[in-house]
C-alpha cells in the first residue's frame, strides 16, 4: 500500500498514526470486548475517551476554566445558526466581518434570527485581503462580532486577533484551529468542524465563555441550547462516537508531537517554502492574495494558462500528489497543508510544481 500526500480541504489528511492506532483497535478497544464504535456512549469505556479528548484539547489551547468545552454533531455551519439563536435576542444587532466564502456562509445563517449589519466586507477586491481594522463599521450595542480566522477558500487568514472592546468575539476557527497558539481569553465563543486540523468530518468543536451562556438568547428547541448540551456534557442525544475518538486520538498525537509551539513552527516553515515557490515563478504561477494576509492553512494558486489545469492534475496525481484543484467558487488549484500533512509532503509538491514549471513555462 502507498499513501498519496492529500492536499484535501476537509475530509482532510489524518495522522498515519492516528489512523495506525485506530485500525489496530477497530474490532476491540482496551480489552473492552467490542470496538469503540459499538460501545455505549454512557458506558465508563467511552466516557473515558470523551473525558480524555476534552482533556488533552483544554492543554493543548490552554483553555481557561470558565470555558465550557462542546463536542458536537454536524459542522461549523449548523454552529452558525445556533451562534445567533444562544447569544442574541431576536432583531438584535449583530456584527460581521466577511472576508471570503465562509464568512458569507456564517452571514447566511444568521438572518432569520437577527439584525446582521456586515461591519466589514472584502468582497470588492475578490477576498484577497482584509478590510483594515480602522474601516470597520462596528455597532455599538451588537451582541457580538463574528469574524472567520481563516477562509479555507480564499486563502485569507488572520494574523492577530481583532479587537472588539467589550463586545464578545466570535471566531470560526475551522480550518486554522489548533495551528499555533491562540488566547482563547480573548474570545466568547470559538467554533471549528473537525474535519480540517482536528479530525475527521462530523464533529465538531465549540468553545464558550461560561458567563455568555447565562443569555437568554431566542425561544430554541433544547437540542439547540448550548446550555443544555453542556449540562449533558455533550451527549444530550447520541454524539458521534467514532468521530468524537479519532479527534481525541489527534490531540494526543499533537501533544506527543510537541503541541501548537511545534505545529506552529512547521505550519510556517511549510507555508514559506510554498509560497517561495509560487512567488519564484516568474509568473507561472500565482497567488493573489496580499502578502500580509495568506493563510499559513489553504494556497490558492493558479497557473499562467488555463490548460495546463488538467496536466498538472493529472501529473501530480501521477506523482502521488491528490486533491489539488481548487474549489469550484474559485478555480485553479489549492493545497491545504493542515497540521497532520508532513513536510515531507510539502517538499514533494514544491519540487514537482519546479519540474512542471521547467517542463511546460
Amino acid at each position: 500500500m502507498s499513501r498519496a500526500f492529500n492536499f484535501s480541504a476537509g475530509p482532510a489528511t489524518l495522522p498515519e498514526p492516528v489512523l495506525l492506532q485506530a485500525q489496530s483497535e477497530l474490532l476491540e478497544w482496551n480489552n473492552a470486548g467490542a470496538s469503540i464504535v459499538e460501545l455505549s456512549h454512557r458506558g465508563p469505556e467511552f466516557i473515558q475517551v470523551a473525558a480524555e479528548a476534552e482533556r488533552d484539547l483544554r492543554a493543548l489551547m490552554s483553555i481557561p476554566d470558565d470555558y465550557a468545552v462542546l463536542f458536537l454533531q454536524g459542522g461549523a455551519t449548523a454552529q452558525q445558526a445556533l451562534i445567533a439563536l444562544n447569544f442574541a435576542e431576536p432583531g438584535q444587532t449583530v456584527d460581521y466581518v466577511v472576508t471570503g466564502h465562509w464568512g458569507k456562509t456564517a452571514l447566511k445563517q444568521v438572518k432569520p434570527y437577527v439584525n446582521a449589519n456586515i461591519a466589514a466586507n472584502g468582497e470588492a477586491d475578490g477576498f484577497r485581503t482584509i478590510p483594515a481594522r480602522d474601516s470597520w463599521a462596528l455597532s455599538k450595542d451588537a451582541a457580538y462580532v463574528h469574524y472567520t480566522a481563516n477562509e479555507t477558500i480564499h486563502g485569507v487568514e488572520f494574523r492577530d486577533i481583532p479587537n472588539t472592546g467589550a463586545v464578545p468575539l466570535i471566531g470560526d476557527f475551522s480550518s486554522s484551529i489548533v495551528s499555533e497558539p491562540l488566547d482563547v481569553s480573548k474570545f466568547g465563543v470559538i467554533y471549528a468542524g473537525a474535519q480540517k486540523n482536528l479530525g475527521p468530518v462530523g464533529v465538531s468543536v465549540v468553545i464558550v465563555k461560561r458567563e455568555l451562556l447565562e443569555r437568554a438568547g431566542q425561544p430554541r428547541a433544547e437540542i439547540f441550547d448550548y446550555r443544555a448540551h453542556v449540562k449533558g456534557e455533550s451527549m444530550l442525544n447520541t454524539p458521534p462516537t467514532w468521530n468524537w475518538y479519532l479527534a481525541g486520538l489527534v490531540f494526543k498525537w499533537m501533544l506527543a508531537e510537541g503541541g501548537v509551539e511545534e505545529f506552529a513552527k512547521r505550519n510556517d516553515r511549510k507555508s514559506k517554502l510554498l509560497y517561495g515557490v509560487i512567488d519564484n515563478s516568474g509568473g507561472f504561477y500565482r497567488n493573489e492574495v496580499a502578502t500580509a494576509a495568506r493563510s499559513r492553512m489553504n494556497v490558492p494558486f493558479f497557473l499562467k494558462d488555463e490548460a495546463l489545469d488538467k496536466p498538472f492534475l493529472k501529473q501530480a496525481q501521477d506523482a502521488g500528489l491528490i486533491s489539488l484543484k481548487g474549489h469550484r467558487a474559485l478555480g485553479g488549484m489549492r493545497a491545504s497543508i493542515y497540521n497532520a500533512m508532513p513536510e515531507e509532503g510539502v517538499q514533494a509538491l514544491a519540487a514537482f510544481m519546479q519540474d512542471f514549471q521547467q517542463r511546460h513555462g
